[in-house]
């Protein structure tokens, strides 16, 4: 163990850099290079604000990103709790302190930026729960007093960002958080008690629901309620991928985009502008990045020697798909509209530091495989 933290430590920058998976580099970077085009196309094929906002901050995140990969996996380890509890400490910032916009209160204004804390909490509570069941054994696992403290993380900041109110988010906060104990080794008894606690309480969930909220519930299941109000933006979704056909209408060609039939075109449903002018050629392209990206960071689990690293990276890699696929089922139709941005590819500064964040610690566990972790 020694000799192993010796050499690990007494790595070199050129060692560092050889250690780089540069296919996950590289995927990172053509789908940053795409996310600009479709940004570009949402304003109109000129550099307007949000263009220019989202060439910044994916350079300086992507920057990010390589710092990140660099410090040793062991920091990340050791301090994973803090970095929970720091998350944690902005929710709770965004409650009391948080700018409110559409009625929601999510963000806090930091001058510089505003920031959304429950896009790090993801990571965070992966982070956190990754760390907790490094150094349990798999016969404690399932023991109810090592069940209770992953269970308070949990529900902690998924309650706070429910309140905000932000459904979607805090179900994806969930649904890192119960990878990381699946496949840490909580049994399926413990997950089928939650979902029947869950739906036996739904109904009384939904009396809690925003108008908002249940009418996008409503929406899901008949768009055609209300074509020109609540269903009219998943309706021109799906007309605008629809009509991508094989190849799309060519860049800066998406009439449905254009001529402004499609709303929030630049965050949540950039997919869909994508898909119009690239088609369903195009539409693959982006779904190969994504499937190429999940591929390594489960490689880079594959070779890790910790368990800690081997947990984070299944687990990032886990979450980071129920992103892309609750995004773009999202934008077809096939879930409610959550607001849940698609990685890399949406406008959003939160969301894009939170995924490079995670990305740089998956990187990490690659550039130290061999660094044991206690």
């Amino acid at each position: 163990m020694f000799r192993a933290r010796s050499i690990q430590s007494s790595l070199s920058i050129k060692d560092k850099i050889l250690s780089i998976d540069y296919v996950l580099v590289i995927s990172i970077f053509i789908l940053g290079l795409v996310s600009i085009l479709a940004m570009y196309s949402t304003d109109g094929g000129e550099l307007k604000y949000h263009t220019s906002s989202h060439i910044l901050r994916f350079f300086i995140f992507f920057g990010m990103f390589f710092i990140v990969s660099f410090i040793q996996i062991r920091f990340w380890h050791s301090q994973s709790y803090l970095i929970y509890i720091l998350f944690f400490i902005l929710l709770l910032g965004v409650k009391y302190f948080g700018l409110t916009s559409s009625g929601s209160k999510r963000w806090l204004d930091l001058y510089f930026m505003n920031l959304q804390p429950s896009e790090l909490m993801k990571i965070g509570l992966i982070l956190f729960l990754a760390k907790y069941y490094h150094r349990i054994s798999i016969e404690n696992i399932n023991q109810i007093r090592y069940l209770f403290l992953p269970v308070v993380v949990l529900i902690s900041p998924i309650i706070l960002v429910a309140t905000q109110p932000d459904l979607g988010t805090s179900l994806l906060i969930a649904a890192g958080g119960i990878t990381v104990a699946w496949l840490a080794g909580v049994r399926v008894k413990f997950f089928a008690i939650s979902g029947f606690a869950f739906l036996a309480l739904l109904p009384i969930a939904i009396s809690f629901l925003k108008p908002y909220q249940k009418s996008r519930i409503l929406t899901f299941l008949n768009p055609e309620r209300d074509p020109l109000g609540a269903g009219y933006q998943i309706i021109q979704s799906k007309i605008a991928i629809g009509s991508g056909g094989l190849f799309g209408k060519g860049f800066l060609q998406g009439s449905q985009s254009y001529l402004d039939y499609l709303p929030e075109k630049h965050t949540d449903f950039i997919f869909t502008l994508f898909s119009e002018e690239f088609g369903f050629f195009g539409s693959l392209f982006i779904l190969l990045l994504y499937a190429l990206i999940v591929w390594r960071i489960v490689k880079i689990g594959n070779v890790t020697r910790s368990n800690f690293g081997k947990l984070y990276c299944y687990s990032f890699a886990t979450a980071f798909f129920i992103y892309v696929v609750v995004n773009m089922m999202m934008v077809l139709g096939l879930l409610p509209i959550v607001g849940s941005p698609l990685p890399i590819m949406s406008y959003g500064g939160s969301s894009m530091m939170a995924i490079m964040f995670g990305l740089g610690i998956a990187m990490s566990c690659k550039i130290y495989k061999d660094t044991p972790v206690n």
